[in-house]
């Protein structure tokens, strides 16, 4: 029952980076406002996670639950139908403060159903495909939704499950609170939630109109705020984030993949779905299949990590996803404008062992570092870093691709959505459009691989040679001394 929100969040991730170039067609939003629909909800799941996660560790998480999936039915409904661009952001906002409440709150229920390390190790594998077999689902449900019927149709598939839920989890979930008295820190919340906005939303003007006063200052303003909410969480008594918990060096790293490989696979895979469907000149339907293998890898590979954990230990693994990663990202090097499809494939098939990896040992790493008590807020944690890392990867990767785009097609179109609506594909300059594409393209994927790189060498230096293998990474050390609890 807890899998149900898990599911339809993932699926609603995959349907989009499929149905965005439907969505350019259908209410032409400009190349901002298409990076705003896709980040706007990665960026208040990012802001408000943590905050759920302590909510439902004080006041209930079975509450929580059918709260944030009505509220995430209300805000698919509302998408489905926007007219606007602006109406379509909102909507997705709404979502993202539905989907706030899910993810903590069902993690943090799964741990309590298996104490047992090695248990809860396989149950947080299968929350972890269940999350990547969304990915499998959403495109081909979505491929075949949108060759049928107008994009907002892909909204619609969340509107089943959340009705399901709410008539069956009223039944089949017992309410659980932890013990963490006490009130949520709005500051923090709002110094988090308004910090991080400002920053990326700098980044992304800067992106898209040049470097200019008003974006400097955005990105100045936004990181001064997310510094002081950090320093804020080392002196509350009860803080949003446990700074501590990341002297553990495994765990640090830990969540640094869950940040990272989110943040590389979100680009990868909404680019090369623009790649297939606008380079490449695929249909949406065929655009989905291709994507299938790859997700079905991801998924397999999220199931059986904790088994490959029990045998080459939680060190060898993140090092093994970390340069799988690299491996997948270097072969999207060898795209073109007239083949690319095996590469593609092979790319997503490499790298998915590494994404299954990641999915599947961040969460646990989380919960297994913490009392029971506070397992919903460091499930939060890992659930942050994934949906931080999705939003970042999306808003600056797909920020430089614009860049190198600007820079290397000698008109005024910011992005090959924006000139094939203006100009057409049998245009002349349509093939120099491809080119500038692929060039941006080619950039962010040498980019992130070598972020996947450095990742795997940090993995080799931090995490010592005797960490455990039986599901628990942080099992080799001592719990850190969370203060702040």
């Amino acid at each position: 029952m807890t899998l149900g929100p898990v599911l339809l969040v993932a699926m609603d991730g995959s349907v989009l980076f499929l149905a965005m170039p439907r969505i350019n067609e259908g209410i032409q939003p400009t190349t901002d406002q298409s990076l705003w629909i896709l980040d706007i909800y990665g960026f208040v799941v990012g802001s408000l996670l943590i905050t759920f996660g302590n909510v439902g560790d004080r006041f209930g998480r079975r509450r929580l639950l059918l709260i944030g999936a009505s509220v995430f039915g209300l805000g698919s409904l509302c998408g489905s139908f926007a007219p606007t661009p602006e109406i379509l952001i909102a909507s997705r906002a709404l979502m993202a403060l539905g989907g706030a409440t899910l993810l903590p709150s069902a993690l943090a229920v799964i741990s309590e159903l298996f104490e047992n390390p090695v248990q809860r190790a396989r149950a947080i594998g299968i929350f972890a495909a269940t999350f990547a077999a969304g990915f499998v689902i959403g495109p081909i449900v979505g491929g075949l939704l949108l060759s049928r019927f107008w994009w907002g149709s892909v909204f619609l598939i969340n509107i089943p499950v959340v009705v399901a839920f709410l008539c069956l989890a009223p039944t089949l979930l017992k309410e659980v609170k932890g013990t963490r008295p006490g009130k949520i820190d709005i500051p923090s919340v709002l110094l988090s939630a308004v910090g991080l906005l400002l920053a990326i939303y700098g980044i992304k003007h800067a992106a898209t109109y040049g470097l200019d006063l008003l974006s400097g200052a955005l990105v100045v303003a936004g990181t001064g705020l997310v510094v002081v909410f950090v320093r804020r969480q080392r002196r509350i008594p009860r803080p949003l984030l446990e700074i501590g918990l990341f002297r553990q060096h495994v765990f640090a790293v830990a969540i640094l993949t869950g940040l990272l490989s989110l943040f590389v696979w979100s680009a990868a895979a909404y680019l090369s779905m623009t790649y297939l469907q606008s380079v490449l000149g695929h249909s949406v339907l065929v655009s989905a299949t291709l994507a299938v293998p790859g997700a079905v890898v991801l998924t397999l590979s999220s199931v059986l990590t904790p088994r490959l954990v029990e045998r080459i230990g939680a060190r060898s693994a993140l090092i093994l996803c970390h340069f799988s990663m690299a491996a997948g990202m270097a072969l999207l090097l060898f795209t073109n404008e007239t083949t690319g499809v095996l590469f593609y494939i092979a790319s997503t098939v490499v790298a998915g062992i590494g994404f299954g990896i990641s999915f599947s040992l961040v969460a646990d790493t989380a919960v297994g570092a913490v009392p029971e008590s506070r397992a919903g807020a460091a499930g939060a944690i890992a659930e942050t870093s994934n949906e931080i890392g999705n939003a970042l990867g999306i808003a600056l990767l797909g920020s430089l691709l614009t860049v190198v785009f600007r820079m290397t097609f000698p008109g005024d179109a910011t992005g090959i959505a924006e000139f094939i609506e203006e100009s057409g594909t049998a245009s002349p300059a349509f093939a120099t459009a491809q080119a500038a594409f692929l060039d941006g393209y080619h950039v962010v994927a040498a980019l992130a691989g070598i972020i996947c790189v450095a990742l795997g060498l940090l993995a080799v230096r931090w995490i010592p040679r005797d960490t455990g293998a039986q599901g628990d990474p942080a099992a080799s050390q001592q719990p850190v001394d969370t203060v702040n609890t």
